[in-house]
């Protein structure tokens, strides 16, 4: 039985809840070439991803570059107020259009001068006139799929995902009240982490590490015996981290934010990859892709009930997430070598409040990849 052949089989028992004790996957579900070329092929290409935040690119003309399983993609704000995901190809001969971010009338090519509007249409073209039966109309940028949910953008690949809104129902009444819709965008930043991607959305989704890992930086706000799961779908999972009696409120909050939303935040991943925490202060995102194997690539932010960046409250929590991601990053840059080990033996996962996530995360992967 082939490597990928074998982590199916370990995922078959997820397609519906095990009766006994649930267990981690084993070392190539995260350390094998073959099955990061099946994930990529039948997940990123084909579930809603998200790439940011919809705040990022505020007025008409932002735009910043990202890439997504070797798809170079540009994400531009239309002078029409619509933002879209265009692949970031020149339609000539295939250079790179854009790098970067920042605002901007006209995308061009710096190869063959080849110029692009807002919404991707083709508006210049050096001596392609003397071109018979040349049409600019035919040479726009390939638009993809775009959802905007929570303000987030997400992109669909293949254009034949299912819309993500109606996906996301049963998550909304548990994050609604933190009226995300009200905060802006306060910072963003890019990292790549030398750990496999699955690795860091299971990390962030569960709470049994939070007193042991983060003893200094979130265990005294949100320790791991304070967690509570949500109930979960195929779709997305979430969990309660409630903080701390300890703990002084986390201001500023929507003054609509009911009093029980003070207290605790909730963290949800909206499957594969897009892993959030809403808190009654600052919303924290991570968009997470694969870069290789042992390579993830994140676009990270915050968001806040704020006026601006420069907001005094704004600093400190930046310091706080960096401060605890620099913990994580540590802990799953040595997973990663201790998943390669033919010694390790997948362990029981931890109780439901903590760690039943992972088990939800492990139902998402054994449906698209276990059925066949």
């Amino acid at each position: 039985m082939s490597d990928v052949a074998a982590i199916r089989q370990s995922l078959k028992p997820y397609l519906s809840r095990p009766s006994g004790l649930a267990r981690a996957m084993p070392g190539p579900f995260y350390t094998d070439e073959n099955f990061l070329e099946v994930e990529e092929q039948a997940i990123f290409r084909k579930e809603w991803v998200c790439l940011g935040h919809e705040d990022e690119i505020r007025d008409p003309g932002d735009y910043f570059t990202t890439e997504l399983v070797g798809e170079p993609l540009l994400v531009v704000r239309g002078r029409d107020g619509q933002v879209r995901v265009l692949s970031n190809v020149c339609r000539h001969r295939g250079n790179i259009v854009a790098s970067g971010k920042g605002n901007t009338k006209l995308f061009s090519c710096a190869y063959h001068a080849w110029g692009y509007g807002q919404d991707g249409a083709l508006v210049a073209a050096p001596l392609m006139d003397k071109v018979p039966g040349f049409d600019k109309a035919d040479c726009g940028l390939f638009p993809f799929a775009v959802e905007i949910w929570q303000n987030f953008i997400f992109v669909n690949l293949d254009g034949k995902a299912a819309p993500l809104a109606p996906r996301m129902a049963g998550l909304l009444p548990h994050i609604t009240p933190f009226q995300h819709q009200d905060r802006i965008s306060v910072f963003t930043a890019d990292d790549v982490w030398k750990t496999n991607w699955k690795c860091l959305v299971e990390n962030f989704m569960e709470g049994y590490h939070l007193s042991a890992t983060h003893l200094r930086t979130l265990h005294p706000i949100t320790p791991t015996s304070l967690c509570r799961k949500l109930p979960g779908t195929a779709d997305y999972t979430a969990y309660e981290s409630h903080y701390s009696p300890d703990t002084p409120e986390r201001t500023p909050y929507h003054p609509h934010l009911p009093v029980e939303y003070r207290r605790h935040s909730t963290l949800f991943c909206v499957f594969p990859s897009f892993v959030v925490s809403y808190a009654s202060h600052f919303t924290l995102y991570m968009c997470i892709r694969p870069k290789g194997v042992g390579e993830v690539a994140i676009h990270w932010g915050v968001a806040g009930y704020v006026e601006n960046a420069e907001a005094p409250e704004v600093a400190p929590y930046v310091a706080l997430c960096n401060a605890f991601n620099a913990e994580d990053k540590e802990k799953l840059e040595t997973l990663i070598r201790g998943l390669k080990s033919e010694r390790y033996v997948p362990g029981p996962l931890g109780p439901e409040d903590v760690e039943g996530t992972i088990a939800d995360f492990y139902r998402f992967m054994a449906d698209r990849l276990a059925r066949a």
